[in-house]
């Protein structure tokens, strides 16, 4: 698959040489910033609406080796956390919610049970045209049942008669990443679009951790070893293609599509970094056709209609066979029986259905009626490949999940916009139960719930260029795939989990203003949610220095908070900005759960959450030097977490063992645009200062690293 993905960037390559003309790829706006830019396009629309809400435009990011995951760490009230290099699990915390209280949304699809080999850490940031992020109060039209908020990824609509976007990039840790994007759009309206992309790295870089000693059986937490990783192999490889018509009296956009990707990992550790894994590996591929359609006015003027349907089957192969355990030196010894973590060498046959309609009926220039209904099916069975011949579990893991919503928005343009709206979910569950103490015995186990939500948002412009918001929603989230039935490796999952849910309450207020060629947005906002049987992933031990993690229902959780974010611009030349997030997420049980005694973390913080982090950057560019075409852009950005505690603070966990340290994370971009964007090579330098990064507790994440990138862009 890279054989191929390589050869489509060089054939597009020598095609592109004969072109003739080639647009240019800058942005013109009155004011750009890195999250929100100020211009009459659906970027501006988002921003303007009355939710909590910031869009990121892509486009001064596509010729850097950034992720969508990493794209979205500028964001207010975003923090990214990875488990390790490229390719490493990652949970996304938006305003102290992370994980599963987000969801991911591509085009407004969901993107829940679509599997490991096609996600946000892996996907490169020219995939996608902008990023919208929807922070706790979530729009009905997405249909969904998140309390963080909703990340929805959306892809280049812009109709071209011909383009090809191709870039390579190789770095630190024997790291290649590459993307080729091309299409065309005919006269007649036929339009195809196929984007391919990979990933590779070796990820061995160098941590310090603690080392077992085979002799003695001991860790000795205390002493650091450097020791460099050795079995974190990570590959991946995905292609989209999309064909179909566009701009037809009958169809506005008519898309089938077509995704195939494709995973294999190695694991080098278990949840806590003194585990150590010499041979354990994952692999992973999916397949997932679809079909999209969008009309607007259809039948009556104002009618508009959007349908998408999707089918992913996703195959997980987890293989954990080793006869040997290792430690950080590649030592080895032998085991009393074969497994590293757990002797396997099963399949996951994940399938999944998804289908939304959104039906929006405007009446006149000021009234919108939205109807919004969203259906998703799961089914897992699970296959032991160590019998011969292999066996299959007897009964099989299933979900179904429907969410229907509707609102009504009443508006007047740039003065205020008033919208109400209510969620029915409904949820079916069914998978094995154990019957007996030894877990030995099963039979199939059937549980419903459901869930009515409802809220309201509000916008108004003030004079001086101020604009207030206030949303509310008594949100309601359904257990996650993941949560319920686990990932059959490390995580297990339990069936009898209750729906979260919420009342959630955001106030921002911003300004945003242009003084001749300096444009100035500052943004305020205050958030507040009241959590019931919130749902958290807490670690526990297998014996033998093994560890797993489970989810359980906490209770009730607080969480207030207060986000700022502020960006200076000068034309095209400057752009200064930053954020800044603290959020106070606390236990809110007076009583132990299961019991009638005194809860001894009461109003403590929920542990292993990051509540206090900033981010901020510097972009300086030069247009027309060497060449009016030209262009040189210097950018500098800096992260900082403030440090956390892996367990409850008040329960002597409070040292450095259980606390994820203070971090600053400094990062370095130069790149030469050559010919309005169509010659484009960039340099990078990550944490440059070599600073111990992590997001999770003792799990470290890659030192100093130095990235080039090469693309070329044509099209008209």
């Amino acid at each position: 698959m890279r054989i191929v993905i390589f050869l489509l960037i060089i054939v597009s390559g020598l095609l592109c040489a004969q072109a003739q003309t080639a647009p240019s790829t800058d942005t013109t706006s009155v004011n750009q910033l890195m999250e929100v830019v100020v211009v009459a396009n659906p970027v501006t629309k988002v921003r303007n609406s009355a939710f909590n809400a910031t869009a990121i435009n892509t486009s001064d990011l596509v010729n850097t080796t950034r992720t969508l995951s990493e794209t979205l760490n500028s964001a207010p009230g975003m923090k990214i956390r990875e488990s390790g290099g490229v390719g490493s699990d990652m949970a996304v915390t938006m305003d102290g919610f992370s994980g599963r209280h987000v969801k991911v949304f591509i085009d407004g699809v969901p993107q829940e049970g679509v599997g490991n080999s096609f996600g946000l850490n892996n996907i490169p940031v020219s995939f996608a045209e902008r990023i919208e992020v929807y922070r706790g109060v979530v729009p009905v039209g997405f249909g969904s049942d998140a309390i963080g908020g909703v990340i929805n990824v959306v892809t280049g609509r812009r109709q071209r008669r011909w383009f090809v976007d191709a870039s390579y990039s190789y770095g630190s840790f024997n790291t290649h990443r590459s993307h080729v994007n091309f299409g065309q759009t005919l006269d007649n309206g036929f339009k195809y679009e196929i984007s391919a992309f990979q990933n590779y790295s070796d990820n061995n870089y160098w941590v310090d951790s603690p080392v077992e000693d085979f002799a003695t059986g001991a860790i000795n937490r205390r002493q650091l070893e450097h020791v460099q990783r050795f079995n974190d192999t990570y590959h991946n490889e995905a292609v989209v293609a999309r064909v179909g018509v566009v701009n037809k009296s009958w169809a506005d956009r008519l898309l089938f599509g077509f995704t195939y990707s494709n995973m294999y990992k190695e694991v080098q550790t278990g949840v806590r970094q003194e585990i150590v894994y010499g041979q354990k590996h994952r692999r992973s591929h999916s397949l997932m056709p679809s079909v999209e359609y969008v009309k607007r006015d259809l039948v009556l003027p104002g009618l508009d209609v959007v349908l998408n349907a999707t089918y992913n089957h996703d195959l997980t192969a987890n293989i954990d066979t080793a006869s040997v355990k290792y430690n950080w030196r590649g030592e080895t010894a032998p085991l009393n029986s074969p497994g590293e973590q757990s002797f396997q060498n099963s399949r996951a046959h994940n399938n999944n259905w998804a289908a939304t309609a959104t039906v929006n009926y405007a009446v006149g220039e000021h009234h919108l009626f939205t109807v919004n209904n969203v259906f998703n099916s799961f089914r897992r069975s699970n296959e032991n490949r160590l019998t011969m011949p292999p066996s299959y579990d007897e009964i099989a893991k299933q979900t179904d999940k429907n969410i229907i919503g509707a609102s009504y928005r009443y508006s007047v343009f740039r003065r205020f916009s008033v919208s109400v709206f209510g969620k029915y979910y409904l949820q079916n569950v069914s998978g094995p139960m154990a019957t007996t103490s030894a877990q030995d015995v099963y039979e199939r186990a059937r549980r419903s719930t459901d869930c009515l939500g409802y809220g309201a948002a509000a916008t108004v412009f003030l004079p001086w260029k101020f604009q207030l918001k206030a949303s509310y929603e008594r949100a309601c989230r359904l257990p996650s795939i993941e949560e319920m039935f686990g990932d059959e490796d490390l995580e297990t999952g339990d069936m009898t989990l209750r729906p979260e849910t919420s009342h959630n309450l955001n106030l921002n207020l911003s300004y945003n203003a242009t003084f001749g060629r300096n444009a100035v947005y500052v943004e305020a906002g205050f958030i507040y949610r009241d959590t019931r049987d919130y749902i958290q992933r807490n670690i526990f031990s297998l014996g033998g220095g093994k560890s797993a993690a489970t989810y359980v229902n906490y209770g009730k959780v607080d969480t207030k908070g207060i986000s700022l974010s502020a960006r200076y611009s000068y034309a095209k030349y400057v752009s200064i900005g930053a954020n800044f997030t603290q959020m106070s997420v606390r236990d809110n049980m007076p009583t132990a759960i299961g019991s009638t005694a005194a809860n001894i973390s009461y109003r403590e913080r929920i542990p292993n959450v990051p509540y206090l982090f900033a981010d901020s950057d510097v972009a300086l560019s030069w247009p027309g030097l060497g060449r009016k075409a030209n262009t040189l852009r210097l950018s500098y950005d800096v992260q900082y977490t403030h440090r956390f505690c892996y367990y409850a603070a008040n329960i002597g966990s409070n040292n450095s063992d259980y606390m994820v340290p203070d971090q600053w994370a400094h990062n370095l971009s130069l790149s030469y645009s050559i010919g309005r964007g169509r010659y484009n090579i960039s340099v990078e330098c990550h944490n440059f200062t070599d600073a111990r990064l992590y997001d999770n507790f003792s799990l470290q994440k890659a030192g100093r690293a130095f990235y080039g990138k090469f693309r070329i862009f044509f099209g008209e």
